[in-house]
């Protein structure tokens, strides 16, 4: 199948609301191509990136998405100009947006695992999780917990700072026996993680049926099929019952809709791991959580991103 790869050319600050924009046309996730990762990267040896050097200017992100390239692709596209446009022209928000240089290319399916595969190798992203690709060799130690993984088109390899935040916070947070939601389940990193730390009762879903697709292949791959289950969601709306945890690793507007629908879906004494959130929309999502009667039990902050740990206040 052929996809449009679409990029953009914005700052840090701006790449939440780009991430809203490619959510509103259908993508199901963005990549987001930060030079200032990159030389963090470089700096710490983490990744093979021979004949790559360290990027001068690192003010500007490029944010891409993928659209099938079917009979709404045109319309799709001219949306996301006339979006982007209107956007750049707002002068009452004090964002730096950056240039929001436009531009497209077809691509197929197996180009993108082509491109994972050029720069994801194993890490240890937590005191006991590795993230091991699929068709790369790993000497495990006897802590450690190896999640097998191919992330496909589903743009989560469990390295980036929003879910390497999340990995580390599931060390903590998972108990034997827990139920537990994962929103935006992507490659399903999160849903794998969590059974591999104990939790029993794991349900993963996201907007994206291919998404769901890649998840239940890497599920599988890592034998915790049986504990976790997978489906299509907007949102909380597809999942049944209530869990003790529901992790959230989307993006800051999302997440703040997600509160509407939190008490339906949290057990007594649940919280909320939520994470995607660039630091600039830290507050937006605190003042949402309070004017829902829930509080910030913590926050942890990496290269610009958040993760928040979320739970009820004393009078819900």
């Amino acid at each position: 199948m052929q996809w449009a790869e679409v990029s953009i050319q914005t700052t840090h600050e701006a790449t939440d609301v780009v991430a809203e924009i490619y959510h509103d046309l259908g993508a199901s996730g963005v990549v987001i191509e930060d030079p200032e990762l990159l030389n963090n990267y470089i700096d710490a040896g983490q990744w093979d990136f021979s004949g790559i050097e360290r990027a001068e200017d690192t003010s500007i992100v490029t944010v891409k998405a993928y659209l099938p390239v079917d009979e709404d692709l045109d319309d799709k596209l001219r949306t996301f100009e006339l979006r982007i446009k209107d956007f750049k022209s707002m002068t009452d928000d004090d964002m730096e947006k950056g240039p929001c240089t436009i531009s497209w290319n077809t691509v197929r399916d197996e180009d993108w695992a082509d491109n994972w595969k050029a720069y994801f190798h194993p890490e240890k992203v937590g005191g006991m999780l590795v993230i091991k690709p699929t068709w790369e060799d790993y000497e495990a130690s006897p802590d450690d917990i190896v999640i097998e993984l191919d992330p496909g088109s589903a743009f989560g390899t469990g390295t980036h700072p929003t879910t390497a935040m999340c990995l580390r916070e599931l060390e903590t947070l998972v108990k034997g026996g827990m139920r537990i939601f994962d929103v935006g389940t992507g490659s399903g990193v999160l849903s794998i993680a969590a059974a591999k730390l104990g939790a029993t009762d794991v349900t993963a879903m996201d907007y994206d049926k291919v998404a769901v697709d890649v998840a239940a292949e890497n599920i599988c791959q890592n034998g915790v099929e049986d504990v976790v289950k997978t489906g299509v969601s907007d949102i909380l709306k597809s999942f049944d019952g209530k869990a003790d945890l529901i992790v959230a690793n989307i993006i800051a507007d999302i997440i703040i809709m997600l509160f509407d629908e939190l008490d339906e879906h949290l057990a007594e004494g649940g919280r909320l791991l939520a994470s995607g959130i660039i630091s600039e929309r830290l507050a937006d999502v605190t003042e949402a959580c309070l004017a829902h009667g829930f509080v910030v039990d913590k926050v942890t902050e990496e290269k610009g991103w958040v993760a928040m740990t979320i739970s009820r206040g004393e009078n819900k």
